[in-house]
C-alpha cells in the first residue's frame, strides 16, 4: 500500500526533487517523505521551509560521501533526483569532469549501495542526452513555423519518427561527459536490480520546466529565458542558423507523478519494462524563437541577438516519444506548455531576484 511507504528523495532541495517531494507529500497517501541534499546549488535553500511545513524531513548530506548516507533511516524506495544536470558539465570550467562522474555516477553507486541494504526499490531520473549525439547533430532539418522539423524527404535513422526519439534509438559515444554518466548509472542500476533483487525504473525524462526552477540557460532554458525576458537581460541565440530554431520538448516534473504511483506499486517487471522515455513530446515542442514569440506576447518587446559559433553537444531537435510509457504506465504528459511558461513567468513577477539567487554569475 502506498499510503505506508516510505520514499527517500536524493537532491530534494532541487527544482525537480522539490516539485516532486510537494507533490508526494500533498497526495494524501499519507506516505512518509524524506530526503536529502547538499545544498551547494544556488535556490536550493529557498525549498526548505514549504518541504518541512509539509512535514518532509530533510536531512543535510552529499550523495558523493557513502558515510553521509549512513543516518538516513530505511526506507521502502528511493527516488534519485540528484545530479549535475548540464550537457557541458565538466567541459565549461565550472565544474570538473572528475567532480561531475563523481556526483551523477559515484552518487548513483552510494544510493544503490544503500537500496541494497535496505532492500529498498529505486527510480532513476535519467535525461534524453543519453542519445547519441552525432546521429542527432546531423539529422536533415526544415523549418516550419518558425521551427526545426526533421526534413520530410530523407529516411529517418532507427528509433526516430515524426513523435520523436524512441528507447530504440543509439545511444553509442558521443553522448557528452553527462550523458556517460547517465548512461553508465542506468546500466549499473539495472545490474544492482537484477543482482541484488530489489525494483527498478529508470525514467529517461525530456526538458523538465516549471515555476522555481534554477535559471541557468545549461539547466532550464525555459525559466533561464522568461527571467531573462522580464529583466531585459542580453539574449542570444547560438548556432545552427542564428535564427533560434532549435527545438526542445517540455515536461512539468509533477506530471511524472501518476506514472511514479504506479511504479511504486508495482510488482517485478521484465528487464525490456524498466527504461521508458517520459516527456512533453512533440505536442509541446517549442523552438527558441517560438518561445520568444510568447515572451513577446505576454512579457513586451526585447531583442535577442545571434552569434554562429555553436556550443559543444547542442543538436537542433531534442523531442522524445514517450509513447512506452503510454503502454506500460497509461501515462501522458497533463500540462501544456503554455501553462508551463505562465507558471514560470508568474514565479518571475513575483521573485524579481530570481536569476541572482539561483544563478550567480
Amino acid at each position: 500500500m502506498l499510503s505506508r511507504m516510505r520514499i527517500l528523495m536524493t537532491g530534494i532541495c532541487g527544482f525537480v526533487g522539490s516539485t516532486l517531494a510537494r507533490a508526494l507529500a500533498e497526495s494524501g497517501r499519507g506516505m512518509e517523505i524524506c530526503g536529502f541534499d547538499n545544498f551547494i546549488r544556488p535556490g536550493s535553500e529557498t525549498n526548505r521551509a514549504e518541504l518541512k511545513r509539509l512535514g518532509v524531513k530533510l536531512f543535510h548530506g552529499d550523495v558523493r560521501a557513502a558515510s553521509d548516507l549512513e543516518p538516513l533511516p530505511a526506507v521502502d524506495w528511493v527516488i534519485d533526483a540528484a545530479a549535475n544536470p548540464s550537457v557541458l558539465a565538466g567541459v565549461d570550467g565550472r565544474t570538473s569532469s572528475r567532480q561531475l562522474i563523481e556526483h551523477n555516477l559515484g552518487g548513483t553507486v552510494n544510493m544503490l549501495e544503500f537500496c541494497k541494504r535496505h532492500r529498498a526499490g529505486f527510480i532513476l531520473l535519467s535525461t534524453s542526452r543519453v542519445y547519441s549525439i552525432t546521429p542527432l547533430a546531423t539529422l536533415p532539418m526544415e523549418v516550419h513555423g518558425g521551427a526545426f522539423r526533421p526534413a520530410s524527404g530523407p529516411t529517418l535513422p532507427a528509433g526516430i519518427s515524426s513523435a520523436g526519439i524512441s528507447e530504440t534509438f543509439s545511444t553509442l559515444a558521443p553522448v557528452s561527459l553527462y550523458g556517460a554518466s547517465k548512461l553508465a548509472s542506468e546500466a549499473l542500476a539495472l545490474e544492482y536490480g537484477e543482482t541484488f533483487e530489489f525494483p527498478v525504473f529508470v525514467n529517461r525524462c525530456g526538458v523538465l520546466a516549471g515555476a522555481g526552477q534554477f535559471g541557468r540557460a545549461d539547466q532550464g532554458i525555459f525559466a533561464y529565458w522568461v527571467n531573462s525576458w522580464l529583466r531585459r537581460r542580453p539574449l542570444k541565440y547560438i548556432g545552427f542558423d542564428g535564427q533560434g530554431h532549435q527545438v526542445r520538448d517540455c515536461l512539468h516534473p509533477r506530471d511524472l507523478m501518476p506514472a511514479l504511483e504506479r511504479q511504486l506499486a508495482a510488482p517485478k517487471l521484465p528487464a525490456e519494462s524498466r527504461i521508458a522515455n517520459f516527456a512533453g513530446g512533440i505536442q509541446s515542442a517549442i523552438s527558441l524563437r517560438q518561445l520568444s514569440d510568447w515572451c513577446s506576447a505576454h512579457l513586451g518587446a526585447h531583442p535577442v541577438s545571434a552569434e554562429a559559433a555553436p556550443r559543444p553537444f547542442d543538436i537542433p531537435w531534442m523531442v522524445l516519444d514517450s509513447a512506452k510509457a503510454t503502454r506500460l504506465w497509461d501515462w501522458r504528459p497533463a500540462t501544456p506548455t503554455t501553462a508551463i511558461l505562465e507558471e514560470i513567468a508568474g514565479h518571475a513577477r513575483a521573485h524579481p531576484d530570481w536569476l541572482e539567487t539561483s544563478a550567480p554569475l
